[in-house]
């Protein structure tokens, strides 16, 4: 009856761990959540990018600028 297990003893290195690895799943959740709709807005500009160089045949820089708003910043002359 040597080998057998202590029932009360607790590993606290294992609670500890699965604690920590809980808190870093639930940070990263919630990281992602909020980060949504700054992916919705890179799609957003990506899709206004790609329209504005098509239409005018302009640079790559002209459609970003023209889809931030500052196209009369930056006038091409």
């Amino acid at each position: 009856m040597a080998n057998t297990p202590d029932i009360k003893t607790l590993d606290w290195t294992k609670i500890f761990n699965g604690v920590a690895l809980l808190l870093c799943c639930l940070s990263l959740a919630f990281i992602a959540l909020y980060l949504r709709p700054v992916a919705q807005w890179a799609t957003n500009q990506n899709v206004c990018v790609a329209q504005e160089v098509a239409k005018s045949q302009a640079p790559i820089s002209w459609g970003v600028r023209k889809c931030n708003g500052r196209s009369k910043v930056y006038q091409v002359k």
